[in-house]
């Protein structure tokens, strides 16, 4: 039994440093794949190798009518514990040797997509001037969150950056995506001017007497900085700033793309700055800005709050 959990630790420790959304999700996650085990354990199963279809047809049968819990299961809750089977079990596959597949023939119910999380820019500003600039440590942080906002970069897409890839005179960075997709991004002056700030006073502190690696951002230490690290940096930003919310890095991303459409910008153009192999990736975030539009008619149009 140690070993599921193990396994469940390693999972979560892989999840949280690539994870794309919120840590609400992630405890989520930890909550759906613990109660799994638990199931597991009742039946006196103690390999991953012998469960079956039929074991997690039971569970799932079980799960959605209520039984594990004060009432049924509804279709968003079912679709989020079989997305954590199924991640879970992915990584079983590949990382723990596991042959099995067992939870791969079984097909969430279909449910909203919800919408991404993000910043105004009133928030995305407040964020961005909590920072001490006085210091080689808030010039790093400030830098790291300014560039995730300027170039839409993913957490891992900004702990990878090498000081080759970024173009600082000409406002370019080159950024090596999933799949090891090379895109092109601009930034603005504001994100310039920190970046120089950064590689000409806090970068040369932080590497003193420390071998060059070539990595853009680095620990206090002077090694590449980790996402995990990049995450903990954004998270106590947000509290710091003393926003409302819980802040990730992906919702940093998301305020990046939401921010450039309600400006005008060309879904295609957005779509090809994020790196979204497709246009319907994309399009989720032109449902933020029609969602808002909506609410604000409701709320100041003569007739919208009216039968």
């Amino acid at each position: 039994m140690a070993d599921f959990e193990t396994s469940l630790e390693r999972f979560l420790a892989l999840l949280s440093v690539e994870r794309t959304g919120s840590k609400d999700t992630e405890d989520a996650y930890r909550r759906d794949l613990e109660r799994f085990l638990d199931y597991l354990r009742s039946k006196k199963i103690d390999s991953f190798e012998d469960v079956g279809r039929d074991t997690v047809s039971d569970y799932i049968t079980r799960l959605r009518s209520g039984e594990f819990s004060s009432k049924p299961l509804s279709n968003a809750s079912y679709a989020r514990n079989l997305s954590a089977l199924k991640s879970f079990w992915r990584y079983l596959n590949l990382h723990e040797g596991v042959s099995s597949n067992p939870v791969a023939v079984f097909k969430g119910a279909k449910t909203r997509r919800h919408l991404p999380e993000y910043l105004t820019f009133e928030q995305m500003e407040t964020l961005l001037s909590s920072f001490d600039l006085s210091t080689p440590a808030g010039i790093r942080d400030r830098c790291i969150i300014e560039t995730m906002y300027a170039c839409g970069l993913r957490v891992s897409e900004c702990a990878g950056l090498r000081k080759m890839d970024v173009r600082v005179k000409d406002g370019w960075l080159s950024v090596l995506g999933k799949e090891s997709k090379e895109r092109m991004v601009p930034f603005y002056p504001r994100c310039r001017q920190l970046l120089t700030l950064y590689i000409k006073e806090a970068r040369p502190h932080f590497m003193e007497n420390k071998p060059e690696h070539g990595i853009l951002f680095v620990s206090q230490r002077g090694t590449p900085i980790t996402s995990r690290a990049i995450q903990m940096i954004v998270e106590k930003a947000g509290e710091k700033a003393g926003l409302a919310m819980h802040i990730h890095p992906h919702m940093i991303r998301h305020s990046f793309a939401t921010h450039l459409l309600d400006n005008g910008a060309d879904l295609r153009i957005v779509q090809e700055l994020l790196g979204h192999e497709n246009l319907s990736t994309t399009q989720i975030y032109t449902h933020v800005t029609q969602d808002r539009l909506k609410k604000v008619v409701a709320e100041a149009h003569p007739h919208g709050k009216k039968a």
